[in-house]
């Protein structure tokens, strides 16, 4: 069974939704879902995952520091075991979105292999948000399934 982790930092609730919705979308694909926010998830879930769902807030143009916490933590100990591993990636934001840049720059710096443009979610995410981001966990699923 595919293992799907996803890993988030949420304040005001918006991005954990959002998160929700990506695993809704990997469960519909019968993918086994992790998800956990970047000051728990370790290198080990990471490692041990077949695809990675990165979500984040936009705070002043850039991830949440909580999931920075987490690539912080994880980088040098997954070097080399991480390479080609499939990636989606979500922003949830209140009218900029400009963190989309530093969460792609983080999936290059892992060498992650992106497998989907990000999705940007104004707010909290609306009924039409939420499917485009069921239909991401999906997408995620199937490109690893292939």
């Amino acid at each position: 069974m595919v293992k799907i982790l996803i890993v988030y930092y949420s304040l005001g609730g918006n991005t954990k939704v959002a998160a929700e919705e990506v695993a809704e979308g990997c469960r519909q694909q019968e993918a086994n879902v992790i998800v956990k926010i970047g000051t728990e998830a370790t290198e080990k879930d990471l490692i041990e995952c077949d695809g990675i769902v990165i979500g984040s807030p936009d705070y002043f143009s850039y991830m949440a520091g909580g999931l920075k916490d987490f690539f912080d933590r994880t980088f040098y100990p997954s070097q080399g075991k991480v390479t080609g591993k499939p990636c989606v990636m979500f922003v949830t934001h209140g009218g900029g979105g400009k963190a989309v840049d530093s969460l792609e720059s983080m999936c290059k710096w892992f060498k992650f292999k992106k497998v989907a443009e990000p999705l940007l979610i104004k707010n909290r995410p609306s009924p039409s948000d939420k499917i485009k981001l069921r239909e991401l966990g999906a997408l995620l699923v199937s490109a690893i399934k292939k």
